[in-house]
């Protein structure tokens, strides 16, 4: 496994994002990822990561609609081809989508047919670009008040139900510690659905090794299951970058 530092909050005093490459291959960082990318300058991104070498394991579908909203769904579409596009100048990088909101008065068999419905139009889109989507379940208790999707178990229903190779699970550790699952239970049978994993401690979303989460635990099952993907180092620095990493990797034993 490899650590992929979210350049969105990390490494910060380098720049902008492609200062923050470079400041993470300079750390011994081999993969990053960020989150939108319309505000972003791609083409000096780009430039920065065929200097150094770095991979993207992720960034968001931009601007975010909801799966579980058949008023946005075109809109949807839209976002991810243009996403997939983008991604063309960047490595093409698997593509991060949430669930959207739900819906007052609308049953949870009605969300999840919409929710397929949507998946399966982009995921129609992803293969026939070579593009990889990651769905990615949140939390509702701290950070995301409100959203969908928020169950492992229900991302992972809704990628068998759309059956696509290239329609695949975000796993983050974080959120789904606040939802109270338990990870070897979640992804017991599944491990092969998961195509990325993100971590932060709790409580406070910040550096492993910060919170409670048994972290040698976490990557001892993770390894066990068969996973042998990137970890996303999605969590907000307390210390200088050096020190958050040198602390992550300890915690991580990577």
């Amino acid at each position: 496994m490899i650590i992929a530092p979210c350049i969105e909050w990390h490494f910060a005093e380098a720049g902008d994002l492609a200062d923050r490459i470079r400041a993470a291959h300079a750390a011994g960082c081999k993969a990053a990822e960020f989150h939108l990318w319309r505000d972003k300058d791609l083409d000096r991104l780009a430039t920065a990561l065929d200097e150094t070498g770095v991979r993207i394991t992720g960034f968001c579908a931009d601007p975010r609609r909801s799966l579980v909203d058949p008023a946005q769904h075109d809109e949807l579409v839209a976002a991810v081809a243009d996403t997939i596009a983008a991604g063309k100048r960047i490595g093409s990088p698997p593509i991060i989508i949430a669930s959207g909101f739900l819906r007052d008065g609308v049953s949870a068999e009605a969300h999840f047919d919409a929710a397929v419905t949507a998946l399966a139009r982009v995921a129609a889109l992803a293969e026939a670009q070579g593009a990889m989507l990651l769905l990615e379940p949140l939390n509702d208790r701290i950070d995301h008040p409100g959203m969908y999707l928020v169950s492992t178990t229900l991302g992972l229903d809704l990628i068998e139900a759309v059956g696509s190779p290239n329609l695949r699970l975000l796993y983050d550790v974080y959120h789904s510690t606040v939802m109270g699952e338990d990870m070897a239970a979640v992804l017991k049978g599944r491990i092969h659905l998961v195509h990325h994993v993100q971590v932060a401690d709790y409580v406070g979303r910040n550096e492993p090794g910060s919170g409670g989460i048994d972290w040698h635990q976490v990557i001892a099952t993770l390894r066990a299951m068969g996973y042998r993907g990137a970890i996303g180092l999605e969590y907000r620095p307390t210390r200088p970058m050096a020190q958050s990493l040198a602390q992550t990797r300890a915690a991580l034993g990577l």
